[in-house]
């Protein structure tokens, strides 16, 4: 038995009785159509029970980024791993607040066909992304402009795709010529000889797949977010300590070979943590607060501090003996 399984044993141990004599909390947790490496913590938490650990009766909401976003301020879902959208709408004044982060890098690629060479052969292509509001979109559409000088719709079409492994198969057939890729997604391509042409995380340091939730339910619902961060952050130390069960997790949700699934464990074993930096924070509104995403020209940034629940985040991490920071 692993240290990690034996520390769940203990910890069920422990919270067994109380778990067990009071119903669990449902919550309903964002998927997006097709996996993404951002949001790996929600699938080990829910694959490897540690949701349910946490006595949290959890189910995943299969949707597109945009969906996801507008189920939570519905109050449809509770929680959406989507900082890009989430971070626009919060802009516009949906009340909605960031409660915990997973990825601390962009894990997005822009991955073509094997005969393109660089950026600027793709003038005149179509390039594959999600729809507007999805993190890839916002980010590809801020890359390509700001550091290529490529707008969309003038040097270049884009078809949108609910899923990752549709934009692939759409390379391979030629009816694209690139597409937006996640890591684990792009590892495949890779294998199948398509080309990683470049990773947005080397022009937008950011945060990936951090998780929102409606203002009322983190007033209304305080035990089960405190209980769901927890779940989280358990998940962020599973995938740095627990390769084996971690990559049976990437398997199942990116059916990924054995070598392309470890290359991409060893890319973001260490990459996932709870907290939300605040200089990652200020860089996640920034690169939504663009000419390019409709953000008025010179409009000062309001204190975005309003839009994390801070306090409930570090009182967990602290609660769990983790640095805040």
């Amino acid at each position: 038995m692993s240290l990690w399984a034996a520390a769940l044993v203990v910890i069920v141990t422990l919270l067994g009785g109380g778990v067990a004599s009071a119903p669990a909390p449902k919550v309903k947790v964002g998927r997006t159509i097709g996996a993404t490496g951002f949001h790996l913590p929600t699938y080990v938490a829910m694959d490897r029970g540690l949701f349910k650990l946490e006595g949290l009766d959890a189910e995943f909401v299969n949707m597109t980024a945009g969906e996801l976003v507008r189920a939570t301020i519905a109050k449809e879902i509770d929680f959406a791993p989507v900082p890009g959208g989430s971070s626009e709408a919060m802009l516009k004044g949906a009340p909605l607040v960031f409660v915990v982060g997973e990825s601390l890098v962009s894990q997005w690629t822009l991955t073509t066909a094997a005969d393109i060479q660089k950026v600027e052969d793709l003038r005149g292509t179509t390039l594959g992304f999600g729809r507007p509001g999805s993190a890839d979109y916002s980010e590809f559409i801020v890359v390509l402009s700001k550091f290529f000088k490529m707008e969309a719709g003038k040097d270049y079409k884009v078809i949108t795709f609910r899923g990752e492994p549709e934009r692939i198969a759409a390379i391979l057939s030629g009816s694209i010529q690139g597409a937006g890729l996640s890591f684990p997604h792009a590892a495949r391509a890779e294998a199948e000889g398509l080309k990683v042409l470049l990773r947005t995380g080397d022009y937008l340091p950011r945060l990936g797949g951090t998780i929102s939730a409606h203002r009322d339910n983190v007033r209304d619902r305080r035990d089960a977010m405190k209980r769901f961060i927890r779940a989280i952050a358990r998940a962020a130390d599973y995938i740095r300590t627990e390769k084996a069960g971690t990559l049976e997790v990437i398997q199942k949700h990116f059916q990924l070979q054995d070598r392309v699934a470890e290359n991409f464990y060893n890319q973001i074993r260490d990459k996932f943590a709870p907290q939300i930096p605040k200089d990652l924070f200020r860089q996640l509104f920034d690169s939504v607060a663009t000419p390019e995403l409709g953000w008025p020209p010179g409009k000062p940034l309001p204190d975005i501090e309003q839009f994390v629940a801070r306090d409930l985040l570090h009182e967990v991490l602290r609660e769990m003996g983790k640095p805040v920071n």
